[in-house]
């Protein structure tokens, strides 16, 4: 063979093997660590989004329980607490509600009475907070006993701040669940390039005697499992954004339940996630790659 025509067909090995079966299994590997990072960021979105709607809806609403007194019926002393409401700063409306709520309400705690409407339950009226400058629970109160009426206000601060704190929890597990799973990839990657590097010893070998630093040959690796892990976050992402999707179809506006309430624009946030998955396979991949040459020395 003429030396031109071996110098065309002879190409130089890479340093570690293309397309070997070990590859599938970690890129599947990767891919499910990235699709479950995925779905749980979207969880996080999802949720932050519910737990707004419900602070402004329980923060622009109140309620007050009227109870009658003086001989007083509950409806006139329901409908006078109405009037006095509605003319208070920072109430856009109040509307005494009908005595069937109040009875729906109390009902499920005294059972299927049949004269459960003689009862002297008290009646509810539901007040509008105005949106830029709500009325505080102290300004209601004094509504009410300005006109007389025994009347008890729920702003629903006690629900606020316990959704609050539900919110808070459920975003710290999800930053620790996420911290877990980069944690659980960049050992998935260290095994592996550790692993490559066994079956390639020989080449580090030589490499090393031929004046090649650790860093060198650590950066053989970058190149490789940073690809892989590229393709891994990519077919994560993409697996997690059909779900999304299958979510917001499923339940319309609202997602698929009011509380997880999907938006399109919350597929956005997966688009880092191949760079991120290169990003933390060649940290791991640099690293394992270079400690383990460093110990064969």
């Amino acid at each position: 063979m003429s030396g031109p025509d071996f110098a065309a067909r002879w190409k130089p090995a890479p340093f570690l093997p293309q397309g070997e079966g070990r590859d599938l299994g970690l890129t599947f590997a990767m891919a499910t660590l990235c699709f479950l990072a995925c779905l749980t960021a979207l969880a996080v979105l999802a949720g932050d989004r519910a737990a707004r709607n419900w602070n402004g809806q329980l923060g622009a609403e109140a309620t007050v329980i009227v109870r009658a007194a003086g001989g007083e019926s509950p409806d006139s002393a329901a409908a006078r607490a109405a009037e006095a409401l509605a003319g208070a700063k920072g109430v856009s409306e109040a509307r005494a509600l009908e005595p069937k709520v109040a009875y729906d309400l109390i009902r499920p705690w005294l059972g299927d009475i049949a004269d459960i409407e003689n009862l002297p339950a008290p009646r509810l009226v539901a007040v509008t907070l105005d949106r830029d400058t709500p009325a505080d629970a102290q300004t209601l109160r004094a509504a009410l006993a300005s006109q007389g009426l025994d009347a008890v206000v729920d702003d629903h601060s006690v629900w606020i701040e316990d959704i609050r704190r539900a919110a808070g929890a459920v975003r710290w597990t999800a930053i620790a669940i996420l911290v877990l799973i980069t944690a659980a990839a960049g050992a998935v990657i260290a095994f592996a390039a550790r692993a490559g590097l066994a079956t390639r010893r020989d080449v580090v070998e030589v490499l090393k005697l031929s004046g090649a630093s650790p860093g060198f040959i650590a950066r053989l690796f970058v190149g490789r499992y940073a690809g892989l892990a590229a393709v891994a976050g990519a077919i994560g992402a993409v697996g997690a954004a059909v779900v999304g999707a299958l979510a917001r179809l499923a339940g319309g506006g609202a997602g698929l339940t009011p509380a997880l309430p999907v938006a399109w624009i919350d597929l956005a946030a997966l688009l880092p996630c191949p760079l991120l998955a290169a990003m933390v396979a060649a940290l791991a991949a640099r690293a394992a790659a270079a400690r383990m040459i460093r110990e064969s020395a």
